[in-house]
């Protein structure tokens, strides 16, 4: 197993023998935002986040910024495509040094975009992904069933420049280096569920931007199935971009141990809000520690 710099520095801190086990301990001097015990939000800039130990995520669930000029409070989402690669490159190394020898990636990224140019940002992104060294398993079709809200048709009923656009995003299920889960765990999805989510293509409707005050969120569901399907409960699940906490909300709904990164102070306070107000269960006793 690979020893790092980071690895050096973690310290056994937690008293509470169901958290982190001491090879998966958290380094509570690394700009922790707030913990309940199994779910932490760190407001740090994912590129240089190392305060968690290297080889200890067992999936990583996330969606990056598109880099569609959405209006976030701190990131650049209208860089040029070049770069927007080059910010790819250098989250997914990232993910590639944190996750396990059988750790799984779950990524939601767009098929394609047309804003400022035509760009096959799902086949640009696997390329990528696996240039890292990542390995690919399969990609899950998300209809979003938002094709009402279309408004860009090129040449309208012309077939001069007509746009082709699919209303549906993608979910690329990657692995480290082995597909077949290292050591035995607790699976908790129900037959029906595995049924329905093996197949490739899953249909639930988008986040209201409005409801969770976050420009651009994503639905519980999706992280709640990636979470199921491809994890043990118990496991540790990472979301780099945390936005406004959809993934830790599922981890704390699942009994998952749940970090989330977030480099915008106010997103972190949102998703430390909606962790209190929605994923509270009768599993989960929250034990408040804002730093």
């Amino acid at each position: 197993m690979r020893t790092s710099r980071h690895n050096r520095r973690y310290t056994t801190t937690i008293r509470h023998s169901n958290i982190f086990r001491v090879s998966d301990v958290v380094d509570y001097s690394k700009k922790l935002f707030f913990s309940t015990g199994r779910i932490f939000i760190f407001k740090d800039n994912f590129l240089k986040f190392d305060a968690i130990k290297d080889e200890s995520i067992d999936l990583i669930v996330t969606s990056p910024p598109y880099n569609v000029d959405i209006k976030y409070g701190t990131h650049d989402d209208s860089m040029s495509y070049q770069d927007y690669l080059k910010f790819t490159n250098a989250y997914l190394e990232v993910c590639y040094r944190l996750a396990k020898d059988d750790g799984r990636f779950c990524l939601n990224i767009p098929l394609d975009k047309n804003k400022g140019g035509q760009q096959s940002v799902y086949a640009d992104i696997t390329a990528i992904a696996k240039a890292v060294g990542w390995k690919y398993h399969s990609t899950i079709i998300w209809n979003e069933q938002n094709i009402s809200r279309r408004t860009a048709w090129g040449s309208w009923l012309s077939a001069r420049a007509p746009y082709v656009i699919a209303p549906v995003e993608v979910i690329i299920v990657l692995y480290k280096k082995q597909w077949k889960k290292i050591k035995n765990g607790v699976s908790d999805i129900t037959r029906k569920e595995f049924l329905e989510w093996t197949n490739g293509v899953w249909s639930f409707v988008g986040e209201s931007k409005r409801r969770v005050g976050h420009p651009a969120p994503f639905p519980v569901e999706l992280p709640r199935r990636c979470i199921k399907l491809f994890s043990y409960v118990d496991d540790t699940i990472l979301d780099p971009f945390l936005g406004s906490g959809t993934t830790l909300i599922s981890c704390a709904q699942t009994n998952r141990r749940g970090v989330g990164v977030e480099i915008d102070a106010s997103y972190c306070e949102l998703a430390k809000r909606r962790i209190l107000r929605e994923a509270l269960t009768e599993q989960l006793e929250l034990e408040r520690m804002t730093l």
